[in-house]
Parts: C-alpha cells; sequence; structure tokens
C-alpha cells in the first residue's frame, strides 16, 4: 500500500507537465494551479519517498535558481509568465543533476518546436492548417507566439528518471 502511494505521488509531476504542455499549446497560458499543485507535490513526494532532507534543499536551490532565470527570459520577452512558473517548479523537482538533462533537453525541443512552427506558418502548411481546430490555426498565425511550455514538458519527462526523487524511490524498492 505504501508503494502504491509512493507511486501515486511520483506520478503527479509527469501529470502536471503534460498537462501544462497540453495546456499551452491549446491556449496559450499556463494556468497557475498547475505551478501550485507542482510545488505542493514536491513536499509531499520528498516526504513520501524518504528523500534526505539534503536533496531536498538542494532541489529547493535549484528551484529557485530556476525561478530566477526564468524570470530574466520572462524580462527579455522569450518565454511567457506561465513558462517560467512552470520551468520553475519542474526545476524543483528535478533538483541536481537532473536539472542540466532538463535545460539542455528543453532547449533542443523547444529548437525543434520553432522549427515545427515555422513549417506551419509556411505557405504551404498554413492553409491546411487553419481548417483545423482553433488551437492549430492560432499556432499557424505568422508572428505568433511559441508555445514553450510544450519544450518544458519534454525536457522534464526526459529528465526525470534522473531525478532525486526518483532515485530515493527506487532505493526503497
Amino acid at each position: 500500500m505504501l508503494h502504491t502511494l509512493q507511486l501515486l505521488l511520483l506520478s503527479v509531476f509527469p501529470a502536471m507537465v503534460i498537462v501544462g504542455g497540453l495546456k499551452d499549446i491549446t491556449s496559450y497560458t499556463i494556468p497557475n494551479w498547475i505551478s501550485g499543485v507542482l510545488i505542493a507535490g514536491f513536499f509531499l513526494a520528498a516526504v513520501g519517498v524518504g528523500l534526505p532532507w539534503q536533496s531536498a534543499l538542494m532541489a529547493l536551490g535549484v528551484g529557485v535558481a530556476a525561478l530566477f532565470l526564468a524570470m530574466g527570459m520572462f524580462a527579455l520577452g522569450w518565454i511567457g509568465g506561465g513558462d517560467a512558473k512552470l520551468f520553475a517548479a519542474a526545476a524543483l523537482w528535478l533538483g541536481w543533476p537532473a536539472s542540466l538533462t532538463f535545460v539542455l533537453v528543453t532547449g533542443l525541443a523547444g529548437g525543434a518546436l520553432a522549427l515545427s512552427l515555422l513549417g506551419l506558418r509556411s505557405v504551404w502548411l498554413r492553409p491546411l492548417a487553419v481548417r483545423g481546430p482553433d488551437w492549430v490555426g492560432r499556432l499557424a498565425e505568422p508572428g505568433g507566439d511559441a508555445p514553450y511550455g510544450v519544450a518544458i514538458a519534454i525536457g522534464a519527462l526526459a529528465a526525470f528518471p534522473e531525478s532525486p526523487l526518483v532515485e530515493a524511490f527506487a532505493r526503497l524498492a
């Protein structure tokens, strides 16, 4: 029973980053409640899997550093506010050193997202895209924003197996 509860607590992370990415691609918004659930869920999961306090403090430091980095990217207009909060909340869960993989894969996924949006916004694909659901038409708007929450979700999911939380859970199994 305890093992199942621990697994449920850990499943909050992939569920919320996927919801964040999907919400961003369909509406260009990431609601605050997603980041809030991630932050609260981290502390519950840390206690639930017996994460050493040193690792929890390191994860908190990584999350705070990521928040400052993301706030800088937001101030420069590179990402939206929801993206910044999702990035920081994901970094909290990932801690050190998984955050390195997170940043690398998020950057690569962001590049792939940008190339995909350029293709979608091309003269060849845009006429087809605007015939689809409204959210696809919005993605195809020339000069439109990029739903960077998708790249953040991809980077977060790629790095999650390396996180101290997953490692602590694996030691219990």
